[in-house]
Order: C-alpha cells, then sequence, then structure tokens
C-alpha cells in the first residue's frame, strides 16, 4: 500500500453517531449533523463552528476491507483468521498484533451544557484517516492561544490494513514485520472551519497520538506525542530518535507536495536518569498524553514494560531535576528547537523528568499505574485519567470483569501541589458512576462468547483515557473524559465505549457525597470516542 496514495478530493462529509445505548444513564439524543465546504491553503474542506462548544474525535467503523479467513494474507505475511465486517475482523489481532483497518476521522460538536450534539463531519479521508482500533489515537489539543485544535493520523485511505505499525517512508526498519511505510500526519482544524496537514516520518513502527500547535507570541512549532517501533532490539537509529517528544513546522503545502524531513525529538528521557540500568533505547518514551501549562510540556506514559509509567515535564532549563524527578523551574519557556543526537552513542541528552511526586516505580513491577490524558485546573490542580490495566479476568457468576471491577486507581485521579515538600499528592479518585467492571449491552453489538477469546463480547468500563475540563464561574471545574474498556473481544480498542463528564470542585481534598460521571455520549456500535476539546472560531 502507497503511503502518498491519494483518492479523489471530496466535499466534507456529514455522518451521524447511530445505534446509541444508555451505559449509567440515558444519553441524550443526537442532533441531525450538518457540513459545509470551503478553500483553505492545503486544504478544501471547511465547516462552521462556534467558539467554546465541545469538540469530540470518535474512530467510526464504515468500511469492510476485502479480508478472508483462511485465505487473505495479512501484510505481516500471516493468513487472517477472521474476515467480514466488525467487530469479527478484529480477532485478527490474536495472530497479526498489528491488525487494524484505516478508517474516517469524525467530529462531532456538542452544546457543553446539554451534551446534545450539534454537528457531526469527517477529516477528509482523501487526506488523513486514523486506525480502527487503535485506542491511544486522536487526542484533542486546542493550541497555545486556542485558535486552532490539533491531532494526529495516517497520511493513508480508508479500507488499508496494519498502517499503524506500518514504518514511515523516511525511516524503515528491515526488522519490522510490516513492510509497508506511512507517513503519519498532524491535522489541524483552525477557528475558520478549515483543515491543513503536516506529514511527518516520526513514529515509525507505531503511532503518533496527540499534537499541539505553539502559535504564541509569533510561535509556529507543533509537539506531538507518540511512540515508535515495532521491530527487533537494538531498533535503527531513525525509529529511536522518532519516537516520544518530537518537534514539527507546520506545513503550507498540500500533503502530495510535503516531503518531510527526518524526525526531529525535542524531548527524552532515560530510566539511567534515576540511577538503573537502561532499558530498550527509545521504549522510556513511549508517550501518551500530553498538555500544556505555564509554557511547559507535560507527557505521560501508561504502557510497555519500559521505562516507568507516569507523569513526565519537559525541562528546557536544565536545571529542573538533576536526578531525573522534579518539578518545573519558574520562568521556564516551551522549547523552539530540537535535540541532537551525541555523535558518538547515536543517544539524546536528556531533558525531561518526572513530575514530583508522581511513580518512578518501573513498569516492570508497578502494575497499578496507567495514566493516559491530563488536564490542569490551575497552576495547583491537576486531574489525571487512569486508563485500567485491560486485565480480561473475568466471573461468570456475577458477570464482572473482576480486575475492573476491583481497581481502586482506575478512573480520574485529583491532584493537588503541596508547596511544603514541592511535590504533587494524590487527593482522591473519582469512579462513582463509571461502574467499572459491570458489562454493558448496545444495540446491534454481539452478544454471548467470542468463540477466538472465550469471552464475552460484552465489554464494562476499565478506566478513562483522554480528558479535557473547563474551569465554572461557581469554583468547580467540568471534566470530560473517554472511557477506556475491558471486554473478551479479540481487540478492546474497538469496544464501544462513551463520553462522559463529572463535576468537582476545585479546591475540595474529599469528593463530595453527590459526586459522579453522566454519561454525555452513550456507546454506540461500530464507533469508539477517543478525544475531547473545545471547539476554535468565532461567535
Amino acid at each position: 500500500m502507497s503511503s502518498k496514495s491519494r483518492g479523489l478530493r471530496r466535499g466534507l462529509v456529514a455522518v451521524g453517531l447511530a445505534g446509541v445505548a444508555a451505559l449509567a444513564v440515558a444519553a441524550p439524543a443526537l442532533a441531525q449533523p450538518t457540513d459545509g465546504h470551503g478553500e483553505h491553503g492545503n486544504d478544501e474542506h471547511s465547516v462552521h463552528l462556534t467558539k467554546g462548544d465541545l469538540l469530540v474525535s470518535t474512530s467510526r467503523w464504515t468500511v469492510n476491507p476485502n479480508v478472508v479467513a483462511g485465505q487473505t494474507v495479512l501484510p505481516t505475511g500471516v493468513t487472517a483468521v477472521a474476515g467480514g465486517g466488525y467487530p469479527g475482523i478484529l480477532n485478527n489481532d490474536k495472530i497479526d498484533g498489528s491488525f487494524g483497518v484505516t478508517t474516517p476521522i469524525s467530529l462531532s460538536e456538542l452544546d457543553p451544557r446539554t451534551g446534545s450534539v450539534l454537528q457531526s463531519f469527517e477529516v477528509p479521508s482523501s487526506e488523513a484517516v486514523t486506525s480502527f482500533s487503535s485506542k491511544s489515537e486522536l487526542a484533542l489539543n486546542q493550541s497555545t492561544r486556542g485558535d486552532t485544535v490539533t491531532f494526529m493520523g495516517y497520511a493513508s485511505t480508508p479500507g488499508q490494513l496494519d498502517v499503524s505499525n506500518s514504518n514511515t517512508p523516511g525511516v524503515i526498519d528491515p526488522t519490522n514485520p510490516n513492510p509497508n511505510a506511512t507517513y503519519r500526519v498532524v491535522i489541524s482544524l483552525g477557528a475558520d472551519g478549515k483543515f491543513s496537514y503536516t506529514e511527518t516520518n516520526a513514529y515509525s513502527g507505531n503511532n503518533g497520538r496527540a499534537a499541539i500547535l505553539n502559535d504564541s507570541k509569533g510561535a509556529k512549532s507543533i509537539y506531538t506525542a507518540g511512540n515508535a517501533g515495532n521491530g527487533a532490539n537494538p531498533q535503527p537509529k531513525g525509529v529511536v530518535l522518532g519516537a516520544g517528544a518530537q518537534l514539527l513546522t507546520p506545513s503550507k503545502l498540500p500533503e502530495a507536495a510535503q516531503t518531510p524531513a527526518q524526525p526531529t525529538p525535542v524531548g527524552s528521557f532515560s530510566i539511567t536518569q534515576l540511577g538503573r540500568p537502561a532499558d530498550k533505547v527509545g521504549k522510556d518514551d513511549n508517550f501518551r498524553g500530553l498538555t500544556v501549562s505555564n509554557n511547559v510540556l507535560y507527557f505521560t506514559k501508561g504502557s510497555g514494560s519500559n521505562g516507568v509509567n507516569t507523569v513526565y515535564f519537559l525541562d528546557t532549563t536544565g536545571t529542573a531535576c538533576p536526578s531525573g524527578v522534579g518539578v518545573p523551574a519558574a520562568g521556564a519557556q516551551l522549547p523552539s528547537a530540537g535535540l541532537t543526537a551525541d555523535a558518538q552513542t547515536g543517544l539524546l541528552p536528556n531533558n525531561m523528568c518526572i513530575l514530583a511526586g508522581f511513580p518512578t516505580t518501573s513498569a516492570k513491577t508497578d502494575t497499578t499505574f496507567f495514566p493516559f490524558g491530563l488536564w490542569f485546573a490551575n497552576k495547583d490542580t491537576l486531574y489525571v485519567a487512569q486508563e485500567g490495566d485491560g486485565s480480561d479476568s473475568y466471573n461468570a457468576a456475577t458477570g464482572t470483569w473482576t480486575a475492573a471491577a476491583s481497581s481502586t486507581t482506575a478512573g480520574l485521579q485529583k491532584y493537588s501541589f503541596d508547596t511544603a515538600t514541592q511535590s504533587w499528592k494524590l487527593d482522591y479518585t473519582l469512579q462513582n458512576g463509571l461502574n467499572l467492571g459491570t458489562s454493558y449491552t448496545v444495540a446491534g453489538y454481539p452478544t454471548g462468547t467470542n468463540s477466538y477469546t472465550g469471552l464475552p463480547w460484552a465489554p464494562a468500563v476499565d478506566g478513562l483515557r483522554n480528558i479535557n475540563g473547563r474551569v465554572d464561574d461557581d469554583g468547580t471545574v467540568t471534566i470530560w473524559a473517554a472511557t477506556s474498556t475491558v471486554s473478551g473481544s479479540g481487540d478492546q480498542g474497538g469496544d464501544p465505549n462513551a463520553l462522559v463528564k463529572i463535576t468537582d470542585r476545585v479546591r475540595a481534598t474529599t469528593p463530595a457525597a453527590d459526586e459522579k460521571f453522566h454519561t454525555v455520549i452513550a456507546p454506540a456500535n461500530g464507533t469508539v470516542v477517543r478525544g475531547v476539546s473545545f471547539t476554535p472560531g468565532t461567535k
């Protein structure tokens, strides 16, 4: 499959989120979507947006690739064990760890007060797609000025196989079992409702997960988070340099005219900063969440057996954490240049730190901390989404997913900054209303047992992934989150999940008795909620 293949350009496609089923409470009915058309630099599609509404990204199953069980040879060289449509086709993940199908990226604009969907539309799929069911993709982030929302996808077309673990064209790993090559791409949605795209050779063998445009005071940089590598150890230099935290310059060219340079890493962490032996190079920087607060970039790592699953920040001062742990120094500024690898060792200088108060235990032994999205309500209040461990332990007698049901850490964790110790402390974990581990049904989705896994199809909430929030006038905050799931499906990343919200008191150190999560968008067959932010635009 060619990474630069382009179909005929087409108008913005309106889509709906059909087949909604209740999770904890009934979600509002979905409005009829609208669409729009316009012109923009390297794109010719636009949509009208109202500033300050919710913006939600989803991955929707819209195309069945021509995969036949026992006949189709997948890009990794194995023969498919499942064909047809969603969700059965995802059982191929059992024999092909790279399995996925590219699908359009859907966005929905919601009224933040009522949760009603005002319109839904697609990113033109001739320009960028996502991978179904790569669960860590499509985080949405506003730019530093709030005029643009950015997120990441692939410069491919719908219906392609195993793209999320392909190489990038400029960084080929010959040990990657998936030989195809596809650029990753940052998609920008401007206040004018128009799309633009910036391709990159970063994240070869894996996926880009989040992007933030720095457009303050004349700056024009994109910071991204993701993971790289799908081959043997040691990984090629280009794979290592294309992992973790990256710096891109926004492109004004059409995608077909772009020729991305080699990756430009902007941040690096090594477990050796904690006085421990080196891990697999590049895998300490397997980042998921990304945010900016007070001119500092923050990242989370919540998966993989290398490094530390925790919260990090990028230290541009070089003084904040001589031993790998600390808090940002006063006056820190966002980075404006990438890192240069050592000419002798090929290693990057380490300019990232674990945020003081968060875990420093190796991911090989810490089985409780799986951070995903993060959001600062103010400089002293931080919310961190905990995904859960994904364990599919199931009790048939009670009909519950036992690890999820018994978790005390999954959900939304609230932290406060302790000035006395100069570190962050956990105040509490919000779980009420998530119904962790309790199976739910979705209209049109299979029931009973998945013969490939021997476990029920029915998913349950395992925790939370991407989050975003807003400070309210009454001293509270409202936080929206995409739920994570556990199930007996072939790939839990493809489970129908929900968008939920909760209101919390900023100054509280204990949760209110009536504080609970409520469903904004309930699970729908073939739709996975990924990211949430706020629309740019004009009133």
